[in-house]
C-alpha cells in the first residue's frame, strides 16, 4: 500500500482488523490516530448487481458480508441495484435491468430506499455519480479500478469514453468524500487516476472459517474459480494446461460461468472438466481437494477465491498483477509468475513437490485466519462513520 495512504481508522471498540503480511511492493505505512466515530444508523449501498444475480461474483460478495454484518450490529441497511434480488437479512431493492438502473438509481433511491444517513456508491467500472444528485454523505467504494479493461471490452471509441468517464467520477465527482479500496493496489490505482491521497481508506476483504478441512485429492487436482470473462484469462490457461498436462496428468476443473464458457469449452482439451457454478459446500469440497488454484486473471481487486482457498491450506499460483500481489504473500503462500513460461514452469514444480504445497498451503491458511469477515466489517463501519462525520456543518461558532 503506497506510504501516504491513509488506512481505515479503527472503531471505538475492540482493536483494528490486523493488516496483512509483508507485501513485495507496497511499502509500510504508519496507521494515524482513531476519531471519535459518529455511526450512520441508516445505510443504502447502490450497486450494479445483487448476490442472487447469476453474473454476481466478488464484488458481490463483498457488498452481501458488508450489508449483513452491518445489518447485525443494529444499522437498517437497503441496497438498490439492478438485475434480480434474493432474499436477505437485509433490504434489497431492483431498480430495474443491468443497464436501465443507472438511469433509475436516483428515482428509486428517492421513492423506495428512503432517506439514509449514509450513500455507498460501489462503483466497478460504470459509476453513478451519486455526489451530483445525492444531497446527503456518500462514500465510494471500488474494487478495482478498469482502466484497461474498458479497452479490453469495448472498440477504442467507447473504451476511451468509459475510462475517461471513469477517471472523472472517482478524481472529481467523489473529490469531497472518501473512496475505500480493497487493497493497496487499488489505492495506487486511485492514486494514479488522480483521487486525492488524503480521501483514499483501505479495508480489505474477509474470509469465513470453513468447516472441516478435507483431505487433498490422490491424484492432480487443479481449480481454477471465477465468472468467466475476458481479463480473467481462462483461455490462457488452456493453453498452458496443454503444455503442463504431459508433466503432471490430472484435471483442471473450471468453475464458474459466464458469456466466455462457450468459447472456452471449444479450446479446452483432455482433462478439462467446466463445473459451472458449485454451491458452497461443492466450493469447500473443491478447494480442499485441489492441488493448487490458478488464478491466471489478468487484474484483480484482491481476489476473494485465493483468501478461500488459503483457509483451506490451497496454495494459488497467479501472475505478478495488481490485486493478487496483495492476496498472495509470494514465495510464502502462493507463487506469482511475471510471464507464461514462468508460469507453467511453476505450477509443474509445484505439482511434483508435495512438500512445497503443503508449506505453502500452511502459511497460506495461517494469514487468511488474518483476515476475518468481522473485521472489515468493523473497518468498513469506522470509515462509513468518518465519512458521515467530515459532512456534518461544523459546530456553530467555529
Amino acid at each position: 500500500m503506497p506510504q501516504h495512504v491513509r488506512p481505515s481508522p479503527a472503531p471505538a471498540a475492540g482493536p483494528p482488523p490486523a493488516l496483512p503480511g509483508p507485501a513485495p511492493r507496497p511499502p509500510t505505512m504508519t496507521p494515524s490516530p482513531a476519531p471519535v466515530p459518529h455511526p450512520p444508523r441508516r445505510i443504502v449501498f447502490l450497486a450494479r448487481r445483487d448476490l442472487g444475480n447469476p453474473a454476481a461474483g466478488g464484488s458481490e460478495i463483498l457488498v452481501d458480508r458488508l450489508a449483513t454484518g452491518l445489518t447485525a450490529l443494529g444499522h437498517q441497511v437497503t441496497l438498490v441495484c439492478g438485475g434480480p434480488v434474493a432474499r436477505h437479512d437485509y433490504r434489497a431493492v431492483s431498480a430495474g435491468g443491468d443497464a436501465a438502473h443507472f438511469l433509475r438509481a436516483p428515482h428509486a433511491l428517492s421513492r423506495r430506499a428512503g432517506p439514509c444517513d449514509l450513500l455507498v456508491e460501489v462503483c466497478n467500472g460504470m459509476p453513478y455519480l451519486a455526489p451530483l444528485w445525492h444531497p446527503g454523505p456518500t462514500l465510494c467504494l471500488v474494487n478495482h479500478v478498469h482502466t484497461d479493461l474498458w479497452r479490453l471490452r469495448y472498440p477504442p471509441p467507447a473504451g476511451r469514453l468509459g475510462a475517461r468517464l471513469e477517471r472523472w467520477a472517482l478524481a472529481s465527482a467523489h473529490r469531497r468524500g472518501l473512496v475505500v479500496a480493497v487493497s493497496g493496489s487499488t489505492a495506487a490505482a486511485l492514486l494514479r487516476l488522480g483521487v486525492a491521497q488524503d480521501r483514499i481508506r483501505v479495508v480489505h476483504n474477509g474470509v469465513e472459517r470453513p468447516p472441516a478441512l478435507l483431505p487433498e485429492a490422490p491424484e492432480p487436482l487443479f481449480v481454477a474459480m471465477g465468472r468467466l470473462v475476458e481479463y480473467k484469462r481462462v483461455d490462457l490457461l488452456l493453453r498452458l494446461w496443454e503444455r503442463v498436462r504431459p508433466v503432471t496428468g490430472g484435471r483442471l476443473v473450471i468453475v464458474g460461468d459466464g458469456p466466455e464458457r462457450p468459447r472456452l469449452q471449444a479450446l479446452a482439451g483432455p482433462g478439462v472438466t467446466f463445473a459451472g457454478r458449485v454451491d458452497e459446500a461443492g466450493k469447500h469440497r473443491l478447494l480442499c481437494a485441489a492441488w493448487l488454484l490458478l488464478h491466471p486473471s489478468l487484474v484483480e481487486g484482491w481476489g476473494l477465491v485465493v483468501t478461500e482457498a488459503a483457509v483451506r491450506e490451497t496454495p494459488t499460483l497467479g501472475f505478478d498483477v495488481p490485486g493478487l500481489r496483495d492476496s498472495v504473500d509470494h514465495g510464502r503462500t502462493g507463487l506469482l509468475a511475471s510471464g507464461d513460461s514462468a508460469f507453467a514452469a511453476a505450477w509443474c514444480a509445484l505439482a511434483l513437490s508435495r512438500e512445497r504445497r503443503a508449506a505453502l498451503g500452511r502459511a497460506a491458511r495461517l494469514r487468511a485466519e488474518r483476515f476475518p469477515w468481522s473485521g472489515t466489517v468493523r473497518g468498513f463501519g469506522a470509515v462509513a462513520a468518518e465519512a458521515c462525520r467530515m459532512a456534518a456543518p461544523a459546530p456553530y461558532g467555529r
